[in-house]
């Protein structure tokens, strides 16, 4: 039927559209409002089990719970230069303008772009620190472009990158108004991180439409701070310890870093509201039980808790902080900058 009513250019587009349909297969009919519904209700019922002949029927927030950490387990190539990342951003921009990608692989290449532009930007403001103002005001305008069109292309915690930015210029307003910004977006119900999230109100809010649009709206990850790249001079020692035994980044829960930028930027703007900020880390790092601080992840949330204490004169806590960080599995190999800082909060 579509060979004889539809020709040309209008027909290879409608096969890459059908195409991209059987690719999502049975999920499909999750993104489809009349039948959605249905099938959620029939899930949600400890009575029923339906199964297809290949495999049990999941719920769309499942399913891309599922994709998020498959889409995660493909680390980004090293780029230790201005110039790789530059190519790589070439390339993909090629990838990306083929009409045979599927939408899964346009997700991972977006996921991919996100990781390039940051790293480019951070880069480029490192080699033009002691330039001319003139060259370092038009690298600083172009860091920033990237920063944002990653935060386009990635999920909610891509726009830590913008406040971390700011904060490493001295943009310490700029850098609370991105955080302010963050915090409203990972209160949201709907939010998906790590494998939890509410499946209804994910659904509802954000059901059906595209894994671009999901990852801006309702989806955060750890951040990840490549070893080899410097993004906030208080995490120097804790990356240079990681690269030294051979890790290529450190991974930090966002809920925690926003937190530390949100107490590094009030230290400059704000000293009343410094406190506050720092009760709200303290609870967090002392009292979840992994649902936003990952079990695997505690050893940088204590040293990064210790970090903020020591800069804000409280040493005796950030003592006990440090000496809890070791106590934890040292996933990201933080020792030795954790005993240097031991060192330093006894004195």
């Amino acid at each position: 039927m579509f060979l004889s009513k539809v020709h040309g250019e209008a027909q290879h587009h409608l096969f890459i559209r059908l195409y991209g349909l059987y690719e999502k297969g049975i999920v499909f009919l999750l993104q489809t409002p009349s039948l959605r519904s249905c099938i959620i209700n029939v899930l949600h019922n400890p009575h029923l089990s339906i199964c297809t002949d290949e495999h049990t029927l999941i719920s769309e927030a499942e399913f891309d719970t599922e994709l998020l950490h498959e889409i995660d387990k493909h680390d980004a190539l090293p780029t230790p230069n201005l110039e790789t990342c530059m190519r790589y951003l070439h390339t993909t921009e090629q990838m990306i303008d083929s009409l045979l990608l599927t939408q899964y692989q346009v997700t991972m290449l977006q996921k991919l772009t996100a990781y390039d532009l940051q790293k480019s930007a951070f880069i480029l403001q490192m080699e033009t620190y002691t330039h001319k103002n003139k060259l370092r005001y038009r690298a600083d305008k172009m860091s920033c472009y990237m920063l944002k069109l990653a935060a386009k292309f990635g999920c909610i915690t891509d726009m830590m990158y913008i406040a971390m930015y700011y904060y490493k210029t001295l943009r310490y307003m700029e850098a609370l108004s991105i955080v302010e910004m963050i915090k409203v977006k990972l209160a949201q119900p709907y939010l998906m991180y790590e494998y939890n999230v509410n499946i209804e109100m994910y659904t509802e809010a954000v059901g059906g439409q595209s894994w671009s649009t999901k990852m801006r709206q309702a989806v955060a990850w750890y951040i990840i701070l490549d070893t080899d790249v410097q993004y906030i001079s208080e995490l120097i020692p804790e990356q240079q310890s990681a690269l030294q035994n051979n890790l290529s980044s450190l991974s930090i829960p966002p809920f925690v870093l926003l937190y530390m930028l949100e107490i590094l930027c009030y230290r400059h703007v704000d000293t009343m509201r410094v406190h506050t900020a720092l009760d709200d880390l303290q609870t967090l790092v002392h009292y979840d039980q992994g649902q936003f601080v990952p079990l695997h992840l505690r050893d940088i949330s204590w040293q990064i808790l210790g970090i903020c204490q020591q800069v804000t004169g409280n040493l005796q806590a950030a003592l006990y902080s440090y000496q809890q960080s070791l106590r934890q599995p040292p996933y990201n190999s933080i020792h030795r900058p954790t005993e240097m800082r031991i060192q330093g909060s006894c004195h």
